[in-house]
């Protein structure tokens, strides 16, 4: 084989290399594109969701129909009693759902008993700085137990599934690292619950604690950043490839 020719099969074998990286470069760029005009949907009917007047919680013959995609965060208003049972709480460093929460504290997470009798499990606010202390939450949480039918207004949640790095839950201090109300109502005997939660916005306690609230909608919109960076790599690989073509043409 001469030189010729072997150049000729080097600028063959990199052209083929240059095309195949074009194009997926160029296709993670127009994924990107197409995450975005979904994110924004997102964004856009979850934040319809969360300023939608509060309507009457589904009843449970229609829970089983809901899913997170087309009923999370729906805002919903009904009576229930909170149940004198064992309370559960989730450790948390903030929310990306709620401004006014920031450093560490628990999600105090309590059963409520409907007038149907059926059981939902209410996040009734966040308790600041308690450090895993599980006799701060009590205080907070039994103050909530009044015996009587409350008006209750909060949006829908579904449970959260832990990551690999998540801590496991401690049962003997009632404390879970993820909304993960399923698995606390299976350890603490809670009877009934539904397949969803809610994440209380109003009453607030008199003291304020636990601390619910309204949701607002903060989901990262990064892709228009990857999208552009993906683009910029394929044009990168078409110059690197056409300076190198030249290269191989002038020897």
């Amino acid at each position: 084989m001469t030189g010729i020719e072997a150049r000729r099969r080097n600028v063959a074998g990199f052209a083929i290399f240059t095309s195949v990286m074009l194009m997926v470069f160029i296709g993670l760029g127009v994924w990107q594109l197409q995450r975005r005009v979904e994110k924004h949907a997102l964004i856009a009917a979850l934040t319809e969701r969360l300023a939608a007047a509060p309507a009457p919680l589904p009843t449970p013959s229609e829970w089983t129909a809901l899913t997170p995609a087309k009923d999370e965060f729906r805002r919903v208003s009904f009576a229930a009693t909170y149940e004198p049972l064992a309370d559960a709480m989730v450790y948390s460093s903030g929310s990306s759902v709620r401004e006014d929460i920031s450093g560490p504290g628990t999600w105090a997470f309590l059963p409520a008993r409907l007038e149907n009798g059926a059981t939902v499990v209410i996040n009734t606010g966040f308790v600041p700085n308690t450090m895993q202390d599980r006799a701060v939450e009590d205080r907070a949480v039994t103050r909530l137990i009044t015996h009587q039918p409350v008006m209750l207004t909060g949006y829908l949640r579904f449970p959260e599934a832990g990551g690999m790095l998540t801590p496991s839950e401690n049962p003997a201090k009632r404390l879970w690292f993820t909304r993960d109300h399923l698995a606390m109502a299976r350890a603490l005997n809670w009877q009934d619950v539904a397949p969803f939660y809610i994440d209380l916005e109003q009453p607030v306690p008199a003291n304020g604690i636990p601390k619910p609230g309204p949701l607002e909608v903060h989901l990262k919109d990064d892709h228009m950043q990857y999208a552009i960076t993906w683009f910029t790599l394929a044009a990168a690989v078409v110059i690197a490839f056409g300076v190198w073509a030249r290269g191989q043409a002038r020897r």
